[in-house]
């Protein structure tokens, strides 16, 4: 359908109304445009729901993961999106993003860095900052915790190594993997990177907790350690 016609969505043919058309068709006969005109609801005088949410989705470059990272302010620039519609937004986005990183009841087993990858980068999608996480592991490979350590700004983070490892010993830890993402967007390890991992690898020799692997991710691109074979 063609949307540029400016006339109010209850004036639409029903099958073309998108809350109409998500309740006979489902959610994904709908465009994201319109998933985010039902999220907002209305649009401004002089464009439907449809409308407003084609022209966010532009200023996104039409790309979800572009979106989410859209501030409260960034959203409330668009006439008709209010704090209300922009908090719905956001947290519509939140919601997705968490679905990424929500496992079914069996524990995940690491078998290689594309499985810890696989499980992890839920965590670190659409950061603007850098956020460091460990994660715990049973004695047979299965991520068991998980535990935000520090996040920081663009350029990097703090990591204290007392805390990786009383969060650890705290749960009887039997391996462990670290990770952090660099907002640039290359997965290349600084010097930093190395001196953490080696510190990491080294405290939990003496603990006896296996460092499995230090993971950087960038987007969907990630640098692993252990494929390093450092």
């Amino acid at each position: 359908m063609n949307y540029s016609s400016n006339k109010p969505i209850k004036t639409w043919a029903a099958e073309d109304r998108p809350r109409e058309k998500l309740a006979a068709k489902g959610p994904r006969a709908l465009t994201n445009a319109e998933l985010i005109a039902i999220l907002i609801g209305s649009g401004n005088f002089n464009q439907t729901a449809v409308e407003l949410a084609q022209d966010i989705l532009a200023k996104a470059n039409n790309n979800l993961a572009h979106l989410s990272r859209f501030s409260l302010q960034d959203l409330m620039k668009f006439k008709g999106i209010g704090e209300a519609k922009a908090i719905t937004i956001a947290s519509a986005l939140e919601i997705g993003r968490r679905r990424l990183i929500s496992h079914p009841s069996d524990k995940v087993t690491v078998r290689s860095s594309r499985d810890s990858f696989e499980a992890i980068k839920g965590y670190f999608f659409d950061l603007n900052h850098e956020e460091f996480w460990i994660f715990l592991l049973n004695r047979g490979n299965q991520i068991t915790h998980h535990h935000l350590i520090s996040k920081g700004g663009v350029a990097g983070t703090v990591v204290d190594i007392k805390l990786i490892f009383k969060y650890a010993l705290d749960h009887l830890a039997s391996g462990l993997i670290i990770a952090h993402n660099h907002p640039s967007g290359s997965t290349k390890p600084s010097k930093s990177d190395q001196i953490i991992t080696n510190k990491v690898k080294e405290a939990g020799k003496l603990l006896d907790i296996n460092l499995l692997d230090h993971l950087i991710l960038a987007g969907n691109q990630y640098y692993s350690f252990s494929d390093s074979e450092w």
